[in-house]
């Protein structure tokens, strides 16, 4: 990604943003021509993936047994839960960077226009 404030830095913190958001959002013209919309849409997608991880983590030894899922495949869903879950801490991290570098670079403020 481009440094902030550099030509084209805006375009490809979008494109990155994007990627962290479910593809049906993509044709929603708001997400589009609002980079900071973008950047708070993608907030909250991984807020809540989060929370349905740590949920998982949560509940994987009680609930996936009962459902004849082997101690050895939860121990491995559990170990796959916990590298998602750091994955998307830094997803975060750089959405948030990504946020405050956009809301600083704004040549105008948000919120207005079309």
């Amino acid at each position: 990604m481009a440094a902030p404030g550099s030509p084209g830095w805006e375009q490809t913190a979008t494109l990155w943003l994007r990627t962290l958001v479910p593809a049906r959002y993509a044709g929603y013209p708001t997400l589009a021509r609002h980079p900071i919309v973008l950047a708070r849409h993608a907030q909250w997608q991984l807020q809540h993936e989060i929370g349905a991880v740590r949920a998982a983590l949560r509940t994987s030894r009680a609930e996936l047994p009962p459902l004849g899922v082997s101690d050895r495949i939860v121990e491995s869903a559990i170990l796959m839960y916990a590298a998602e879950l750091e994955q998307l801490d830094r997803l975060a991290r750089g959405v948030r960077l990504v946020t405050r570098a956009l809301l600083a670079h704004a040549p105008e403020p948000h919120g207005r226009g079309v």
